[in-house]
């Protein structure tokens, strides 16, 4: 079976996004829906300004976007699979970690 060459540079910048705490703790509490950002400070108990910075470098990194509905700015996933893929990837953790 032949492996096709991964884009390092690439996935290792993803996956230093992805490493900050805070950012999974966002995507964790937007699930798959839309929210406003009063939404996610309210779940994830993190300032506006904090929540702020996170999502946009995730917005710049094309994670989120950002849609706005009158007065809101509503964050939405871009790709629905990161939340698969994150899943996945816990799942895996899970059944290897070794303590």
């Amino acid at each position: 079976m032949e492996m096709t060459k991964l884009p390092v540079e690439q996935l290792s910048k993803l996956l230093k996004i992805l490493s900050e705490p805070n950012r999974l703790n966002i995507l964790s509490s937007m699930g798959l829906e839309c929210v406003p950002v009063s939404a996610i400070i309210a779940k994830t108990g993190l300032s506006q300004t904090n929540v702020s910075f996170h999502l946009r470098v995730m917005r710049e990194a094309g994670i989120v976007k950002a849609e706005r509905n009158g007065a809101f700015v509503f964050y939405c996933l871009y790709d629905y699979k990161i939340m698969d893929i994150l899943s996945s990837l816990a799942e895996w953790n899970q059944q290897n970690l070794k303590t």
